[in-house]
This record gives structure tokens, sequence and C-alpha cells, in this order.
């Protein structure tokens, strides 16, 4: 997993004239900033671009070993490096299937993402006690421990993200799960919520959070309303956010969930907010 304090920010090569994202020292709190890739085609745009590290979806093992030549050609190539995204869960509402679908999809990726020096896996795994009744849910975490298990033997930090659940549906998981993982998306929090959920995740589950998504969008209560529109486009507080972040010590990853050409903007979007953020702790301070 990344580590150390770094910071992506947009710096303009001398040579050609054009944004590409480097990498620098900046400050004790500093995260580094990678992007969503579905497929190699798009990252190897955003690795054209030198972002340090691309969220590549892996929707099977079977799909990671075709892409895997690719992949690590990318690698050694530009020297981005990889996290990876899982498969839509399926039926949240249905632990049979979980169990014998999802569990063995989601073990199977896990064994082969060192292939690619990969260590962190993100998954959606609804908890939502608002949707998912009771029962379900006492049939579901058992499965989520059981993939977070696996992972963790693989090397793999296994990541839950939070959809529109409140910081309350993950107490239990989080509890029973040693080696779970959160990735905290900060569009998502906005969903369903009179109050981006952001602020209590953070604050309840702090050592919990092991990367971050960002992107904006203006509320709502529909799959439709999840935008993914560039930060700063939409009603979300980065800077809030980004203010309590920076707080609580958050010095690992965020990947923008952007198209791969507007990457830059919202990287440079980003950066002007930390920074200022930064400025603002140290002259309270």
């Amino acid at each position: 997993m990344f580590s150390g304090c770094v910071y992506a920010i947009l710096k303009q090569d001398s040579r050609s004239g054009t944004d590409s994202c480097q990498l620098i020292l900046k400050e004790e709190h500093a995260v580094i900033l990678g992007a969503r890739a579905h497929n190699p085609e798009q990252a190897e745009t955003l690795a054209k671009s030198e972002v340090p590290f691309v969220e590549i979806s892996v929707l099977s093992a079977e799909e990671f070993q075709q892409n895997l030549k690719k992949l690590c050609l990318l690698r050694d190539t530009h020297g981005i490096q990889f996290l990876a995204h899982g498969p839509e869960e399926g039926n949240a509402w249905e632990p049979e299937f979980l169990k014998k679908e999802l569990l063995p999809q989601i073990n199977a990726i896990t064994d082969c993402l060192g292939e690619l020096g990969i260590d962190l896996l993100t998954i959606h795994f609804w908890l939502d006690h608002r949707f998912i009744e009771p029962g379900i849910l006492d049939q579901k975490i058992p499965i989520l421990r059981a993939m977070a298990e696996h992972a963790a033997a693989q090397g793999v930090w296994l990541c839950v993200e939070n959809l529109s659940e409140q910081a309350l549906d993950f107490e239990r998981a989080f509890a029973e799960i040693e080696r779970l993982g959160m990735t905290l998306d900060i569009g998502h929090a906005q969903l369903l919520s009179e109050k981006n959920t952001a602020y209590d995740f953070l604050a309840q589950y702090t050592e919990k959070i092991y990367h971050m998504h960002v992107h904006d969008n203006f509320g709502g209560s529909s799959q439709s309303d999840d935008l993914h529109l560039l930060p700063g486009q939409g009603s979300i507080d980065f800077k809030a956010i980004l203010k309590k972040t920076h707080q609580m010590g958050y010095n690992r990853t965020m990947t923008l969930e952007v198209e791969p050409e507007q990457v830059l903007q919202g990287m440079h979007y980003i950066q002007q907010v930390w920074d200022a953020v930064s400025s603002s702790e140290r002259t309270a301070s």
C-alpha cells in the first residue's frame, strides 16, 4: 500500500507545455491522488498523464488475467501503481447468492492481485439497515468476514465502500472483522442523507479508512443522482470535508472517480482546496 507523506499536484512540463501529475513532498498530513479506470485503455490514458496510481476495475479473475500483460507494461513503462475495484454485489438481499457466487468471485480476484502488486481491493457490500432487514444482515456479515480473511491471507486489504449507509451501519462489521477496511466515498455520502455522512465516518472510523473516492453531485435519493461530477461542480462542501480529513491526519490514497479527461482538472481543484485547508490549520495552530 502507498505510504509516506506525498501529495499529487499538477505541474507543467516545460518541455511539452502540457499538464502532468507529479509527486512531491508537501506536508505531514498529505494524500496521494489517483484516478479510476474501467479498462486498460483508460488506464493507459491516465498513465500518460503521470498520475501516481490507477484504481482499475476488476470484474473477475479471468478478466484480470486477460488484461495483466497490458497492465504490467503500463506499470513498467510509466512507473504507475494500481489499486483494484471489484464487481457489483449483485443481489444484496440474497445471502445464498452472495455466498455461492460473490464470495468465490472476490476470493478468486484477491488470489491474483499480487501479480500486479495490488494490495487494496474496494468492494460494494450493502449494509444499509433501512433497506436490508436484520436477519439478512446477520447472514451477510459472515460472508464479508470470509472475504476479508481470505484477502488478508493474500496480503490484500479488503475495503468496503459506503453506498447509502450511515456510519452506524458499519459498526458491527468493523467490530467483528479485524482485517476489514473502508473506502470512504465522499460522493455517495451526499446521497440519501440530509447531511453528508462523510463527517460521521471520519469521526467514528478514523483507523478503518484506508482509501477514499472523490466526486461531486447535488444530493438526491436514487442511483441516477450519483452523477460523478468534477469536485466543485455539485453541492458537496469539499473544503469542510477535506478540513476534517486533514484534522484526522489522513495520509493515504484518494481516487478521483471522474472521466479520464477530467482528472487533471479535478486534481487541480482538490490541490487548491487542500492547500487552503492546510494554510488555515497552520494559522490556527
